[in-house]
């Protein structure tokens, strides 16, 4: 599958904040971000006057990177969400979040969303008792994921157990059975990404 392998810290430079895409790592001094916090290339550090295409632009580009996705995935999901009764731009970001890596990520299984998606490629979850390593997967409610027999007892998976996360209100964890099930469809208030959905909704129905 198609993904970006470029220097991600470049991302966050970018979009003008932290996007959190590595982890530990970005809540120390080594952070890109908080050494450079202006934009890559040569006019990088000069401030310019952003148009309302732009800003629409930067929301979408922002998501796609949180989330880890390109952009023909994420159109696909724009689309699925206007198919879908409510309000587009939320149905987009829930979608986005009922992804199988993302819930991985949120179970706490990964310091990122990439390191949660290498392990599920990697073959260590299961669906519902089915191995799946798909990382678009589309979780549904009452699915339950399981860090697989063999795996538990990798030292990684031993400081993810000792280390649980704060839950969103959607998910629950046994954390001794290395198992989570999904409960809810997330709300909007649910999600935690710092991203204004109306402006990508806009961006694409021009």
């Amino acid at each position: 599958m198609a993904r970006y392998t470029g220097a991600v810290c470049r991302l966050c430079r970018r979009e003008g904040l932290k996007l959190f895409l590595k982890g530990d790592r970005c809540f120390t001094d080594k952070c890109a971000f908080a050494r450079r916090g202006y934009a890559p290339g040569q006019h990088g550090a000069s401030r310019k006057k952003i148009s309302n295409y732009g800003l629409q632009l930067r929301e979408k580009q922002k998501a796609k990177r949180i989330y880890g996705i390109l952009e023909g995935q994420f159109r696909g999901y724009y689309e699925k969400a206007e198919k879908v009764k409510g309000i587009t731009g939320e149905q987009i970001l829930r979608l986005l979040e009922l992804r199988l890596d993302n819930v991985i990520y949120k179970l706490g299984y990964g310091d990122s969303r990439a390191q949660a998606r290498q392990l599920l490629n990697h073959g260590h979850f299961l669906v519902n008792g089915h191995k799946v390593d798909i990382a678009s997967y589309k979780v549904s409610v009452n699915d339950v994921i399981t860090v697989s027999e063999k795996s538990r007892g990798t030292e990684k998976f031993k400081t993810f157990a000792e280390n649980p996360k704060t839950l969103p209100a959607w998910l629950t964890a046994d954390v001794e059975n290395f198992q989570g099930k999904v409960i809810a469809e997330p709300s909007r208030s649910d999600i935690d990404v710092p991203v204004n959905e109306t402006l990508i909704v806009e961006l694409y129905s021009k």
